[in-house]
């Protein structure tokens, strides 16, 4: 697949209301979790969460329309709790992404930006 993880996140972010619109048809919702090597993360939310046709949902519905969409090999994973469905600690998150490289600029500035951030996390700063 030719494309990089912040293109196929912004494909997938214009075409996901599309996909949408069937889910929410059924009472449920499909959020974007991210992507990683062509592998899109989503979570089913509302009626379609924890149900027993949620596999079929996200590989006949949601992939095979993103698919015709966007890219034929890509792949969607539901993310259910499961630990094989379990997405990457570097998934792509456009957010995230943001936030983990202006702290790891603050971190390489000073010992004092450090510890800000430590304070930050624990909810101390």
């Amino acid at each position: 697949m030719t494309f990089s993880d912040e293109d196929l996140y912004e494909a997938v972010q214009h075409y996901l209301p599309k996909v949408n619109e069937y889910i929410a048809s059924h009472g449920g919702s499909i959020e974007l979790l991210g992507v990683k090597d062509g592998k899109v993360y989503i979570r089913l939310a509302g009626a379609c969460s924890g149900c027993s046709m949620s596999l079929m949902t996200t590989k006949m519905v949601v992939q095979k329309k993103l698919r015709e969409l966007i890219h034929p090999e890509l792949s969607v994973i539901n993310v259910d709790g499961t630990p094989e469905n379990e997405p990457p600690v570097d998934l792509f998150v456009p957010q995230l992404k943001e936030q983990k490289d202006n702290s790891s600029q603050e971190e390489t500035t000073s010992s004092s930006s450090l510890m800000k951030n430590i304070k930050k996390i624990v909810g101390l700063g």
